[in-house]
């Protein structure tokens, strides 16, 4: 079968590692199944991969990619849940699964014409949504849901501000938080971000850095170090940051003596579990909401799709087809 793989790593050019080409079919195991790939959505996960981040070099090569939908070995369409762990632990939710892991990580991942994984991690696709805007959701999305609506503690009103507008998960903030009531500010560091930003249904828009006409109620981070401190200075007393990355670097000023003055509070949020995936594609049903996609193209152009991610040239989701 065709597909993506990180062959090696390289830190400083990604892309290196990177090679397209022919593979051993998947061979489920017990109480796993296969899935034909129609449509595959491109996160940061497969940039860091390339670097080496988070994966060992003996499960080199590997198939890429976290997130897809497609057809199950009995003719339905289906969304994969991309978190493979023990459901049985912590109540259900596999993200606190210490062993956790996702797929491209110690299993072969969805930038192929077929995947194998657990069979209780496929959902059914809602009619609603298509292949590719389906693709889009177990990742960046899912991830945008726990943190607003599991990890934030905010209700529908509350103020919060998404830093680095433009990204897959910020996105998912952005349409979720306005189709739920939040008021939403976002910053970045482009005006043509900050634009589109406002007509995705952001209530305001600012340069990175900026001081906030009024501090917010929680900053949903994904940035991290170059933005922390604004982060930081942007909360209300008693607020609330909740980080699900750090693609700008991992290692900022805590700066302690603001967070204990002000009695701040940082909480740490990670993918989402099965049955908030379930209860996302339910949301995304009943609401409209629908995933921006910045680009689709054949999973054969997908060097074109990984360079457009590291180059940070994106607003919404790369969508690969197969």
């Amino acid at each position: 079968m065709f597909a993506v793989t990180a062959a090696r790593f390289d830190a400083d050019d990604p892309l290196n590692g990177l090679e397209l080409g022919d593979r051993p079919d998947p061979v489920p195991e017990e109480g796993w199944t296969t899935v034909t790939v129609k449509a595959a959505a491109l996160n940061h996960h497969d940039i860091w991969t390339l670097r080496g981040v988070g994966i060992a070099p003996d499960r080199l090569p590997i198939v890429l990619g976290c997130d897809a939908a497609g057809i199950d070995s009995g003719g339905n369409p289906v969304v994969v849940h991309a978190v493979i762990g023990d459901p049985s632990l912590y109540g259900g939710d596999e993200t606190l699964d210490p062993g956790r892991s996702l797929l491209s990580e110690r299993y072969d991942g969805t930038f192929a014409e077929r995947v194998a994984v657990p069979r209780r991690n496929l959902l059914p696709k809602p009619d609603a949504l298509t292949f590719e805007e389906a693709a889009c959701l177990p990742t960046a999305y899912l991830t945008a849901y726990r943190m607003l609506f599991s990890r934030s503690g905010l209700q529908p009103g509350a103020t919060v501000l998404v830093q680095g507008a433009g990204g897959g998960v910020a996105t998912a903030l952005i349409l979720l938080g306005r189709a739920a009531g939040y008021r939403v500010w976002v910053t970045s560091r482009s005006e043509a971000k900050r634009d589109r930003a406002i007509k995705l249904g952001a209530d305001q828009a600012f340069p990175a850095g900026e001081r906030l006409p009024e501090r917010v109620d929680a900053v949903l981070e994904t940035v991290g170090q170059a933005t922390w401190q604004h982060s930081l200075r942007s909360l209300k007393p008693g607020g609330r940051i909740v980080i699900s990355g750090a693609t700008s670097g991992p290692a900022p000023s805590a700066d302690l003596t603001r967070v204990f003055f002000l009695q701040l509070s940082v909480v740490g949020s990670t993918m989402g579990s099965r049955d908030q995936f379930g209860r996302l594609l339910r949301f995304c049903e009943q609401t409209g909401v629908r995933p921006l996609i910045d680009r689709t193209m054949p999973l054969t152009q997908a060097r074109e799709g990984f360079a457009a991610m590291a180059s940070g040239d994106l607003f919404g989701k790369v969508v690969f087809t197969v």
